[in-house]
């Protein structure tokens, strides 16, 4: 079937703006006036009523399968005021597999009166009979109550661990649990049957359609500790066989072993195997916390808190031998980094791996990005890095940054534009359910430099263009997963993913982009969301 739609405003990757377009088969045909339209002989023809056109988000980092399981939990990132409408939210919950009680997204920065994590006293009071779990919005921290303590057998002489930390309070858990320390809390909870995952991932697409996303590179594999990553990839592919995909996945796979990355590849998982719906992408690492919870890696100690300098979640050996064993197998890397100690472990670590294995369009990348000095920054775009950067995120860490890691530091920080303007390729996301996968507000924070109630702006010569902010939701997206010539763009032969708008994005007021909203989103032709 042939469709063609004219009177719109279509960005098509290039300017100036064009009227029209076509699509058959669930490709792009055409692109350009609506006279041109009017030549082409179509099965039918829909008026967008001067609607603004662009290719489909795509959200170039970002957790699916988490997403859909924060579907179905306490939603505390919408109860996240005080730690007593958390403990409220969390009351209101019934238990789920296993008799556990589930909750994420508090953030104590936001709680009024004491900002301080939730500990296992408090969270008594939501049950002293069922455990109960409430995980920190950034996923790098997450709080336990006494029976969960009492289940996972975990008292005063707990054994500390490399990358995480069992926070203590006068001598015993507090039942607060940082990175790598989570996993004795995750690997307890029983992890999802092969229906219940599809499930998750219907509500998970359906939800970002509604967003215009359309694809995204997902890191799927650690979200249940429980659950092999066969189990993942099989619930994708069965969606896909049953006609049910309608967001594009690129696996970011999350390994944090040699031996099981090596059986992962032999097993023929390697960067761009798959099909158009579901395809391997880099090996992706979690290389330290988060700024917000204070386990971002540094090089000197957070200025607000001078007793530490964050967690790396690997030693320098660990990071050489992973980052050195997919390189080597040819796959595209994919790190998150948010402190620059962090970031120097990585960048050492990619040296050694070049240096024994050269290879040209690696397309390795630093995720978030965020904590950088300059020095850094140059090496980086020297070794021709792709950088995910979360625009998004600005709404919440221009309040913390400089207090977190001091001036110095914050003035070559979140510095996505430098690194841009010295040849390096950038890709936009969310991070979600770290945040919601909300494309315009993160394109807006990205192009203000502010929050989004206006306040800022931070680093104002970093801010982004508005194509810029745009194409780093399509063109970087596709651009990252090796998929620039099949998405992204309006152009002939690309899939025919677009996104329809109530707004110009070129000619509504930069504060007011996240209020633009999405009346319809199409994937390969097909529409998969229309606004009510």
């Amino acid at each position: 079937m042939k469709t063609v739609y004219y009177n719109g405003a279509v960005y098509t990757g290039e300017l100036p703006l064009v009227s029209a377009f076509a699509v058959e088969d669930g490709k792009f045909i055409f692109a350009g006036t609506d006279a041109q339209a009017a030549e082409i002989d179509a099965d039918d023809r829909v008026d967008l009523g001067g609607a603004f056109v662009c290719a489909g988000f795509n959200d170039s980092h970002m957790h699916v399968l988490n997403y859909g399981q924060s579907l179905t939990v306490a939603p505390l990132y919408a109860h996240t005021s005080s730690l007593e409408d958390v403990i409220a939210c969390l009351k209101e919950t019934k238990p789920g597999r296993g008799g556990w009680i589930l909750g994420r997204g508090w953030n104590q920065d936001f709680f009024s009166g004491e900002k301080k994590m939730p500990t296992r006293w408090d969270l008594d009071k939501v049950s002293r009979e069922h455990p109960v779990v409430a995980t920190r919005a950034c996923g790098h921290a997450l709080s336990v109550n006494s029976c969960a303590l009492e289940l996972l057998g975990i008292t005063a002489d707990a054994k500390q661990m490399d990358g995480g930390e069992i926070v203590m309070e006068n001598g015993e858990p507090n039942g607060v649990f940082l990175d790598n320390a989570m996993d004795l809390v995750l690997d307890q909870i029983p992890a999802p049957g092969r229906e219940e995952v599809k499930d998750m991932l219907r509500a998970a697409m359906k939800a970002l359609n509604a967003y215009g996303i359309t694809s995204c590179h997902s890191d799927d594999y650690c979200a249940f500790h429980a659950l092999p990553w066969q189990d993942v990839n099989a619930a994708y592919r069965e969606l896909e066989a049953a006609g049910e995909m309608t967001v594009r996945v690129y696996q970011q796979s999350n390994f944090a072993d040699v031996a099981a990355l090596e059986a992962f590849v032999q097993d023929g998982n390697v960067t761009g195997a798959g099909s158009e719906w579901f395809r391997i992408g880099p090996l992706k690492l979690l290389g330290d916390g988060a700024l917000g919870a204070r386990t971002a890696y540094l090089s000197r100690p957070y200025a607000d808190a001078p007793d530490t300098r964050g967690l790396s979640v690997f030693t320098p050996e660990q990071f050489d031998a992973l980052i050195g064993c997919a390189h080597a197998h040819g796959m595209q890397i994919a790190v998150h980094c948010i402190g620059d100690a962090c970031l120097d472990l990585v960048l050492g670590s990619m040296d050694k791996a070049f240096a024994a294995h050269p290879r040209t369009d690696h397309r390795h990348g630093i995720v978030h990005c965020q904590i950088t000095r300059a020095d850094q920054l140059e090496k980086m775009a020297k070794m021709g890095l792709h950088i995910y950067c979360q625009g998004i995120f600005l709404d919440y860490d221009t309040h913390i940054v400089r207090e977190r890691v001091g001036d110095k530091l914050a003035q070559t920080s979140y510095s996505w534009k430098t690194l841009k303007n010295m040849g390096a390729t950038v890709s936009g996301g969310s991070d979600c359910p770290v945040e919601l996968p909300r494309v315009l507000a993160g394109m807006q924070c990205a192009v203000t430099r502010c929050d989004l109630e206006g306040n800022g702006p931070y680093l104002a010569h970093e801010a982004f263009t508005v194509r810029e902010a745009i194409d780093s939701f399509t063109k970087g997206g596709a651009y990252a997963s090796f998929e620039e010539k099949e998405k992204g763009q309006i152009r002939l032969g690309m899939a025919a993913d677009f996104v329809v708008l109530g707004g110009n994005l070129f000619e509504t007021k930069e504060t007011e982009i996240k209020d633009i909203p999405v009346l319809a989103t199409f994937v390969g032709g097909k529409c998969v969301f229309e606004k009510a």
